[in-house]
């Protein structure tokens, strides 16, 4: 080999290591935010108490994956004690390949149970041809979830829902059951008899995504309902990515807005008593004038907030407002 090809191939060589070396620093930055923020979200909300036995529904998709391995990590050094039970309903959709997750599970060593049942048949039997199945399919999904949850002793329920999920699914009550409501991070069933919790409500499905792509999770894809076009959910996702991209920073104050809620500035009258509040002559607390002051649509990037457009910023000291005649 001559002098310059040798020099070549050494130079690909470093540069092929230095791919490699920021790859791992960067897998490593990703891997430690999932587990702080999965952390975060369990601590906010007590998600998981000491004693907790932690049923992990199991779809064999990306998010569900990614939810069991960092909850079995964080398990090993958490300051408590808790068991995590690994479940998949096997809904004999054809061509599921059965053999996969068990095959994941026992080599991970996490307690697993695959619970068959064919909800498969259900679905096509009584939806009819071209309607979506995911309301029917969810349902009967999730009644046997809660029944084998109590069969095997189970205090919690996790699902593998990240934040673009809550935030979809507000949308969806917007535009489609006029309402304002969305994916409660943990939330008690509506038998009464389960916890349902959410621990990776703080994470993004970009970063997850990722994540399984690194840890190479074997990927099972959903053809019962996620291969159906037009779903309301999916008109949401693409919505919210479109804004993420054009708009950044958008999509995480809108999720932060979830925990800011204001009800006084609002319009539901059983959250604020509207028909009974009367003028005290004394200054509200989040009243109008807060309101103004706080508000900081349209300002000019880098500059203090003062509540109106960059363009049209002006003090409202300085006015000089004359008396009506």
């Amino acid at each position: 080999m001559h002098a310059a090809e040798r020099a070549e191939a050494s130079q690909a060589e470093a540069e092929d290591a230095a791919r490699a070396k920021r790859h791992a620093f960067e897998m490593n930055k990703l891997s430690k935010r999932l587990h702080r923020e999965v952390g975060q979200a369990i601590t906010d909300f007590n998600m998981i108490e000491d004693g907790d036995k932690v049923m992990v529904c199991m779809s064999g998709g990306k998010d569900s994956y990614g939810m069991l391995d960092i909850l079995m990590n964080l398990q090993r050094r958490a300051p408590i004690q808790f068991e995590i039970v690994a479940v998949n309903l096997d809904q004999k959709q054809p061509g599921f390949p059965e053999h996969v997750l068990p095959e994941y599970l026992t080599k991970v060593g996490v307690p697993f149970r695959i619970e068959e049942q064919d909800t498969y048949s259900v679905v096509k039997r009584v939806v009819p041809e071209g309607k979506t199945t995911c309301s029917l399919c969810s349902r009967l999904r999730r009644g046997i979830l809660y029944r084998v949850a109590t069969e095997l002793g189970c205090t919690k329920i996790a699902l593998g829902h990240h934040r673009d999920d809550i935030l979809q699914t507000m949308f969806m009550n917007m535009f489609f059951g006029s309402k304002m409501k969305g994916m409660p991070p943990k939330l008690v069933t509506d038998n009464g008899e389960h916890v349902v919790i959410r621990p990776m409500a703080y994470c993004r499905e970009k970063d997850l995504a990722t994540y399984a792509e690194h840890r190479e999770f074997p990927i099972i894809p959903c053809n019962l309902c996620g291969s159906q076009e037009g779903l309301q959910r999916q008109q949401m996702r693409e919505m919210i990515n479109d804004w993420d991209t054009r708009f950044p920073g958008r999509v995480d104050n809108m999720f932060t807005a979830l925990a800011n809620i204001v009800p006084s500035h609002m319009m539901d009258r059983s959250l604020y008593p509207f028909a009974t509040i009367k003028a005290t002559g004394a200054p509200v607390p989040g009243g109008d004038i807060a309101f103004d002051e706080d508000e900081g649509c349209g300002d000019t990037p880098g500059a203090a907030p003062t509540g109106l457009p960059g363009e049209a910023s002006v003090s409202l000291a300085s006015l000089r407002i004359r008396k009506a005649d």
